[in-house]
């Protein structure tokens, strides 16, 4: 697939043109933490030598062997904040290297950004995957200050989801907007535990506790999302070849210091996804490949538009 010459014409501004609005675009996603299996990875190290080249680079990078714990580590490996996020994050964006995928549009879910990002060159790999790491450990230290956790809410509208997490005295807010009907509410462990009961007497299909070691998306990553600033502000960013629609906005975006803004408010924002799956299809999506391990953005956006086409980016030997 290559990229139309007229797109590349349309970014100057930072966002997508009204030149651009209808055009017939094909989006790349790329998934967040808890796509990630035992395994991942370990078929395009075996074939593709630019692959080894990228995932022997990152061993070296992160100062220890991330590929061992992809390939053949257990479960409770590859659960541990400092391995997850950089291993989903290098399944993606090496994938996506291999596949020299030309997207027209990019979009991340939480994690899943910083690999759009680097997909669509507006960073490095190197830069990324450092950003990634530094994001991870911020997270984890910022999830030891107090007990917190997140809760998924299915079927429910999302403004009664809002006004319940309004309502109670803790901290509870809106974390992931993941689709229609199912919205994701992070914050202490007893404001998460109110927020379900009220829930479930409001007729929630289901209210259930996730099992996660903090509050993402929240006010109480507000430490990590200070640490994180200072990493992102010693990256360097470039204009990306098309827009990123980004997770505090759900808008498209193509100025290097606006991404640099937006993704400083990430950690203590919510994920906008639905919003980011509508704005794409309205600006001219037309099928959307997710780029990573797993297929849960797939499932999220058929929910979004049912006749949507969406598959996963396969590599074959």
């Amino acid at each position: 697939m290559r990229i139309r010459k007229d797109i590349g014409l349309c970014f100057i501004a930072g966002s997508i043109s009204n030149k651009n609005k209808f055009t017939r675009m094909k989006a790349y996603v790329f998934p967040g933490q808890g796509a990630q299996f035992v395994g991942m990875g370990k078929d395009l190290y075996d074939n593709s030598p630019l692959a080894q080249e990228l995932f022997d680079k990152a061993n070296e990078i992160l100062g220890f062997n991330i590929t061992e714990l992809m390939f053949a580590g257990t479960d409770e490996d590859l659960k541990q904040t400092k391995v997850t996020q950089p291993a989903v994050f290098l399944h993606s964006v090496i994938l996506a290297k291999v596949l020299d995928v030309k997207p027209d549009m990019v979009a991340g879910h939480s994690l899943g950004e910083f690999s759009a990002l680097v997909a669509a060159g507006a960073m490095s790999f190197e830069d990324g995957l450092k950003l990634v790491s530094q994001r991870a450990m911020a997270m984890q230290k910022a999830c030891e200050l107090a007990p917190s956790t997140m809760a998924a809410i299915i079927g429910l509208e999302d403004e009664v989801v809002e006004k319940v997490c309004e309502e109670i005295d803790e901290i509870v807010v809106a974390a992931n907007y993941n689709t229609v009907g199912q919205l994701v509410i992070s914050g202490t462990v007893a404001g998460i535990d109110q927020a379900i009961e009220k829930l479930n007497e409001l007729g929630a299909k289901r209210a259930l506790k996730l099992p996660v070691g903090g509050a993402f998306h929240s006010p109480l990553m507000e430490p990590a999302r200070v640490e994180l600033e200072a990493a992102i502000d010693a990256t360097e960013f470039s204009i990306p070849v098309c827009p990123v629609y980004q997770n505090v906005t759900a808008t498209a975006q193509t100025d290097p210091a606006v991404i640099k803004e937006n993704l400083k408010k990430q950690l203590a924002s919510p994920v906008k996804w639905t919003q980011t799956v509508q704005n794409m299809i309205a600006d001219g999506a037309v099928e959307f490949t997710e780029v990573g391990p797993g297929r849960a953005l797939q499932g999220m956006i058929k929910k979004v538009d049912r006749k949507m086409p969406a598959a996963s980016a396969v590599f074959e030997a």
